[in-house]
């Protein structure tokens, strides 16, 4: 049950990193910031549980802040810059973030050994679940819990009155400012939300692989965050956890026996997915 626990585990993870990236979608704009914030969580909530002892929830809270104020803050600037160049934009920012962490080294005595993110070797000894006695099934289901509650969120989002704000601005600018719309406060705030959300998810993930390194937030990742929902379709939240699911459990999971083999039908299915349906899986009709 180990195996499918920590499937369940990773598809719960991939599905905050794929939500991170549909509210900015439904603003029009396509970011590859998302891993970026991803690592940013991940790095704050592993030192701060293991360098400063923190519970894993505040420490969670405090990686989602500070993604969302670092997407907030990003926000500003690149925003101001449209299709192409806020891709170009966001995807320097997010190697950017990943060359400081290559770089960044930051070590404390802790017994015996010493602990922390040090450069190139990664941050390792991230062992909170295990230091506590957590089972890999209470891993999964405290997962979990942060997905509900991000899916639970942005669905109460997508039906109140910031949504149709957000759907808006995605399809006419223009139409949503001339009726009084601010359209950089929603772009930054859509993408503070996200960075919220993906500040939880890299949390989670360092605290599930124990070991993050600056090679886990790569341009691949980033292109996932944003696969994610537009392959499950924009017009229902739901629409990314089918798409990962796909994705990680069916493509990559389902298909391991392959090897190599299925980089190359990686991207023949998602293109037929696409081709079959355009709005994605569940873009038929709002849930």
């Amino acid at each position: 049950m180990d195996f499918y626990y920590g499937l369940a585990q990773t598809v719960g993870i991939h599905t905050l990193l794929g939500l991170s990236a549909y509210i900015v979608l439904l603003t029009g704009q396509v970011t590859m910031a998302q891993a970026a914030f991803f690592a940013i969580g991940a790095y704050a909530a592993g030192m701060l549980t293991v360098l400063a002892g923190w519970p894993i929830v505040p420490a969670l809270g405090a990686g989602a802040l500070l993604g969302a104020a670092t997407a907030g803050a990003v926000g500003f600037p690149a925003l101001r810059v449209k299709g192409l160049m806020l891709v170009v934009a966001t995807l320097a920012f997010g190697e950017g973030v990943r060359l400081f962490f290559f770089n960044f080294d930051y070590q404390v005595a802790k017994g015996e050994i010493r602990v922390g993110p040090l450069g190139g070797e990664g941050f390792r000894q991230i062992r909170y679940f295990q230091e506590n006695g957590w089972s890999t099934g209470e891993v999964m289901l405290f997962v979990w819990v942060f997905v509900i509650l991000a899916m639970a969120v942005l669905w109460w989002f997508d039906r109140s009155r910031y949504g149709a704000v957000l759907r808006a601005v995605g399809e006419d600018e223009l139409a949503a400012q001339s009726v009084g719309v601010n359209l950089t406060a929603v772009k930054v705030s859509a993408m503070a939300v996200g960075g919220a959300v993906a500040g939880v998810g890299g949390g989670l993930y360092a605290h599930y692989t124990t070991h993050i390194e600056h090679a886990n937030f790569n341009v691949l990742l980033a292109t996932f965050a944003i696969a994610y929902p537009i392959v499950g379709g924009l017009k229902n939240v739901f629409g990314t956890l089918v798409a990962v699911i796909f994705v990680q459990a069916i493509l990559i999971e389902g298909l391991r026996f392959l090897g190599d083999w299925r980089n190359l039908l990686f991207g023949a299915l998602i293109v037929a997915a696409m081709n079959l349906r355009p709005q994605g899986f569940l873009g038929g009709r709002r849930a």
